[in-house]
């Protein structure tokens, strides 16, 4: 059995990474057998979750574990489409984990308000009390690096938001009235845009990001239809 190692539900999603839950539709997909594990970064192979252990091979990354799963069990997570498709699909899924998701990392890490409702309350749980002071600055100054280094957070936020905004607009004209992303089956793509907008749309965080995606009433139905489709809700 395939054993995904995960951060655990948080903020009322199945987990607090939309890249573990990404994995994790993929592993919906597949039709294979597979159960969760709260994992650990400092453990992890390459320092960040997902990654999957499988009949004691270890792959992290979650688009090397969609590759993996391809060529080890002959997945096709593309069914019917074709190589037009799949490119859109590629394109859309850097959109969304390359730019869009810096864009909600800094309004979740680096507005106050919404740091203290969600990565804070889930950090003090795993951080004493007495090193909160000391450790928290520490943890919010490597994500501020991240972001310079990513680029956007180099811009000011208005820029920031207003960048990543248009994402969003963008996905939703891609998505028009189509039943899945791609067409009328759901693909790995799927996986990958329910994951990030169901993050997106947490109602746990107050963000202009949240808003702009809410105003696109069909990516709304999709993400609904979506975590209907693959947990039943």
């Amino acid at each position: 059995m395939i054993t995904l190692y995960t951060f655990g539900p948080a903020y009322g999603l199945p987990d607090a990474s939309p890249f573990v839950v990404k994995t994790e539709l993929l592993l919906k997909l597949s039709g294979l057998e597979y159960q969760l594990k709260r994992g650990n970064m400092r453990r992890a192979p390459k320092g960040k979750l997902p990654y999957i252990e499988d009949g004691g091979r270890i792959v992290a990354d979650s688009t090397l574990i969609r590759d993996y799963l391809e060529q080890q069990y002959k997945i096709d997570f593309f069914p019917g489409c074709s190589a037009q498709q799949k490119a859109l699909g590629w394109t859309i899924e850097k959109m969304l984990e390359e730019h869009l998701y810096w864009g909600v990392v800094e309004s979740r890490w680096l507005q106050e308000d919404n740091f203290k409702r969600g990565p804070k309350a889930l950090l003090a749980k795993a951080i004493p009390g007495l090193l909160q002071p000391f450790l928290f600055p520490l943890i919010l100054g490597k994500v501020r690096k991240q972001l310079e280094a990513q680029g956007l957070g180099r811009h000011s936020r208005a820029d920031l938001e207003s960048l990543t905004g248009r994402d969003i607009d963008a996905l939703a004209a891609l998505l028009g009235d189509q039943h899945w992303i791609l067409g009328d089956k759901p693909s790995a793509t799927d996986a990958t845009v329910v994951a990030f907008i169901n993050s997106l749309l947490c109602p746990a965080f107050d963000t202009p990001l949240r808003t702009r995606g809410e105003q696109h009433a069909n990516l709304r139905a999709y993400v609904a239809r979506g975590m209907a489709h693959f947990y039943g809700k």
